[in-house]
């Protein structure tokens, strides 16, 4: 029977859409008994705004039953397949104007929602579903929570087994659903929406809220269209764009990526990064230090590497992470320096050596499934 957090959940859909009854695919053994799918179920409703398509809703990431009943979740399996970055963005993520002032919040402080284009079929596609319980396994493992403006690279098709251009994550508010409270603490609603990977590195370089927003204006909704190409060769869109990171720069201040290594000795630096994630270095460090703003490279919950701009260049050590203080002239010269191809790169201005080495992109069952060199 659903009781309270889910009855929560479940009357605030009604709302919007109080003529049907959603269809609750539950998960026939939960996460917190032992089961390999960390969230209790996913409800798919049929909606005509924006478009005729499928929404998709979780229950799991919140508290759904009383404190009595609740018991500890277990640790789940890292997510290899997704590869996941939870980037960190500077801007806190809900409207202020929806803060009810309560700093409780329910279980991990939001559900997720996914809106998929409906076609000719009469059921909802399953692979969302999937989709959603392996953005559980990522939260669950790792403790990394989303919020509105953040993102996140699958480093393959969201749907997998197709052709979509629709590779990367971002996450924002629900533009229907938005905020509630509930008798376990305030939650808000997150919608996936599917992008590409150039409208992920775009987005990285400017407020992820804003660029969301801005993609919603063009695409009603976030409704994933798995045919569609990049919105950045939309001359309107890629205005906005352009307009924004010069007037906001870039607001994600951090990365986590699953391979680096950094070093400090004998007064001089030394760097190791995945190949696959040379180019959107790159662009995160002309957005942020370009502005004034430091950068940081982490694992986990662990900093390695803190980029940061100073009038004088230099590399050293604070509380076991390099730091590495870049001029202008500096951040052209490792900009142009650093190639996303395996190799050793040697800065001349700075006593800084940066190793690039292959990229392995892993299934659920860590085989290697694609390697960037």
């Amino acid at each position: 029977m659903k009781t309270d957090g889910f009855t929560y959940i479940s009357n605030r859909i009604k709302e919007f859409y109080p003529d049907q009854e959603g269809l609750y695919c539950g998960t026939l053994i939960p996460g917190f008994l032992g089961g390999n799918d960390p969230l209790d179920g996913v409800e798919i409703w049929e909606s005509d705004k924006g478009c005729p398509h499928w929404l998709y809703v979780t229950y799991g990431f919140t508290d759904l039953y009383p404190d009595d009943d609740a018991e500890d979740s277990d640790d789940m399996e890292d997510m290899d397949s997704m590869n996941a970055q939870n980037n960190i963005d500077d801007s806190d993520g809900i409207d202020d104007e929806n803060d009810t002032g309560d700093n409780q919040v329910s279980g991990f402080g939001f559900e997720l929602t996914f809106r998929l284009k409906r076609g000719s079929e009469d059921t909802a596609p399953g692979w969302p579903v999937n989709l959603l319980q392996n953005l559980a396994r990522y939260v669950f493992s790792t403790g990394n929570t989303f919020d509105s403006g953040h993102n996140l690279n699958a480093n393959g098709p969201i749907a997998l087994e197709t052709d979509t251009q629709l590779t990367c994550i971002g996450f924002l508010t629900d533009p229907e659903l938005g905020r509630i409270d509930t008798l376990n603490g305030s939650m808000v609603f997150l919608e996936v929406i599917g992008i590409t990977e150039d409208e992920l590195n775009s987005m990285m370089c400017w407020s992820g809220e804003n660029f969301l927003n801005e993609l919603i204006k063009h695409i009603p909704y976030g409704i994933a269209d798995l045919s569609r190409t990049t919105l950045m060769h939309q001359p309107d869109f890629r205005r906005a764009w352009e307009q924004g990171v010069a007037r906001d720069g870039s607001s994600t201040s951090a990365i986590y990526l699953p391979e680096i290594t950094a070093s400090f000795e004998n007064k001089k630096g030394y760097l190791q990064l995945g190949a696959g994630h040379i180019d959107q270095i790159r662009t995160l460090l002309k957005a942020r230090i370009g502005k004034d703003r430091p950068f940081s490279l982490q694992w986990k919950n662990d900093t390695f590497v803190c980029f940061k701009c100073a009038q004088k260049p230099g590399i050293e050590t604070e509380d076991d992470a390099l730091v590495i203080s870049l001029t202008p002239e500096n951040l052209n010269e490792i900009c142009q320096l650093l190639k996303p191809h395996v190799g050793i790169y040697f800065m001349k201005s700075i006593p800084l050596t940066i190793e690039v080495v292959p990229t392995h992109i892993r299934d659920n069952d860590g085989t290697i499934i694609q390697t960037i060199e």
